[in-house]
């Protein structure tokens, strides 16, 4: 399995940006379908975005959709998430997720190596 932290995380203003990152250690990543999940306290882990192993496909939450952007360099063994126009409600813990092989779902579930999360606040 892929070893996965994130960062980036912080405080920022609504409507501003963010930019998280997951490094990945390990010479698989580009086998991996990677994704970005958001967690608040008292709620499931939810699903934000999702990308494909070459990078050619996304997938994202109808609540981010038109303000965040996933994004990968298989080079780098890095993926990104692009957060604009930022609300209070993207308040949360976010989580980046790897599996193996191809996956176009949302579950939780499925996907089997996990970051520790990075904390994004935003303040109204």
């Amino acid at each position: 399995q892929v070893q996965l932290v994130e960062s980036g995380g912080g405080l920022v203003q609504a409507g501003g940006s963010l930019r998280l990152s997951c490094a990945a250690s390990g010479r698989t990543f580009d086998s991996y379908t990677m994704g970005w999940f958001r967690q608040t306290p008292g709620k499931e882990r939810a699903f934000v975005a999702a990308i494909s192993r070459s990078g050619a496909y996304t997938y994202y939450a109808d609540s981010v959709k038109g303000r965040f952007t996933i994004s990968r360099d298989n080079v780098k063994n890095t993926m990104y998430l692009q957060m604009n126009s930022l609300k209070p409600e993207d308040t949360a813990a976010y989580y980046c997720a790897g599996r193996p092989g191809s996956y176009s779902g949302t579950y939780t579930a499925a996907f089997s190596s996990w970051g520790q999360g990075t904390q994004v606040t935003v303040s109204s």
